[in-house]
């Protein structure tokens, strides 16, 4: 007959290492997941760039697409120009045909 196994009996050294493994690599995971929320929280909180209520665009312009950058505003029109604008939308800088 085969004798049951005594309740005190100590764990085997290698299953004693892989429990340490097992419960450091989940709390690296738990940690790379924090830094990882942590840094969308950071990344979205960023304030967006301000456009202005109005453009000054020349007579007859249909924007396509705006563009901000920290001193000028680029507007593409449905007429293949580019429209340099200065911050504040009123007045316009450059003009580039496009092609």
């Amino acid at each position: 007959m085969t004798k049951a196994p005594e309740e005190n009996t100590p764990f085997p050294q290698e299953l004693i290492w892989l429990k340490r493994l097992v419960i450091i690599l989940a709390g690296v995971m738990i940690a790379g997941f924090l830094v990882l929320i942590a840094t969308l929280v950071i990344r979205l909180r960023e304030s967006t760039p301000v456009f202005p209520e109005t453009l000054s665009l020349p007579q007859g312009a249909t924007p396509l697409s705006i563009t901000r950058a920290a001193d000028w505003i680029a507007v593409v029109t449905t007429e293949n120009e580019i429209l340099i604008l200065s911050a504040d939308g009123q007045s316009l800088l450059q003009t580039l045909k496009i092609d």
